[in-house]
């Protein structure tokens, strides 16, 4: 139909008429079913875990205090889906690293403050560089952080990388109008805060450079 308008046209056995009027046939598609030269095995990338892991701690535990001072490390403008928050393409081949893979976290977010991407403040020098880098900068300092969003945050494929990220680079809460379910569960699942603000207009009282205390955790609850 799309080729000769007509569902009646049959591409082996009819002809088509070029513009200067001539009559001609459609070359049938040819291809290897099986390549000459076999499959390209690719690279074999898998590192093997240590035989004695019980020294390895990822995540810190929480020290069951108050969370004191936690810098906004972004103000994310707009939406924010897990792609914005931990990218595919070619940063997929390091999954299963996780601190390779960390340096794509929020690479995709629009910061509120200049309508840029990737392009934040570093509140301890002042001077302006990618998410990743100021969440590792932070991180080096003793700095925790949060980010805040807007509505539906999170929403697309259930990334755990998006919620790994953060929390491997020294995230606490994750500050938000509404959130996509899974996101959110996920966020749960890796010791992240999947906050939601009451009144979501209270996003807009938020500034890049605010700090944010988070107090009354041994008690937090559901709809508290």
């Amino acid at each position: 139909l799309a080729i000769a308008g007509t569902l009646k046209f049959n591409p082996e056995t009819d002809f088509l008429t070029a513009p200067n009027g001539e009559k001609f046939k459609l070359v049938p598609p040819t291809g290897d079913e099986l390549p000459a030269r076999d499959f390209d095995p690719g690279q074999d990338t898998y590192q093997h875990p240590p035989a004695d892991g019980s020294s390895l701690k990822p995540f810190d535990k929480w020290s069951g205090k108050d969370l004191e001072d936690l810098q906004v490390l972004i103000k994310v403008k707009g939406k924010c889906t897990t792609d914005h928050i931990s990218a595919a393409g070619p940063w997929l081949k390091f999954r299963g690293h996780l601190d390779n893979i960390s340096n794509n976290l929020l690479i995709g977010a629009v910061n509120i403050e200049n309508d840029a991407v990737n392009k934040i403040r570093n509140h301890l020098t002042g001077e302006f560089g990618g998410v990743p880098d100021v969440a590792r900068h932070y991180k080096k300092h003793n700095v925790s952080w949060v980010v805040v969003g807007d509505e539906n945050y999170g929403e697309g494929s259930s990334r755990e990388h998006a919620a790994l990220e953060p929390r491997h680079l020294g995230g606490r809460a994750i500050i938000v109008k509404s959130f996509a379910r899974i996101h959110e569960t996920n966020l749960k699942k890796q010791g992240l805060l999947p906050l939601t603000f009451s009144n979501p207009a209270d996003y807009d009282k938020i500034r890049p450079d605010d700090k944010i205390s988070i107090v009354g955790l041994k008690s937090f609850a559901p709809g508290k």
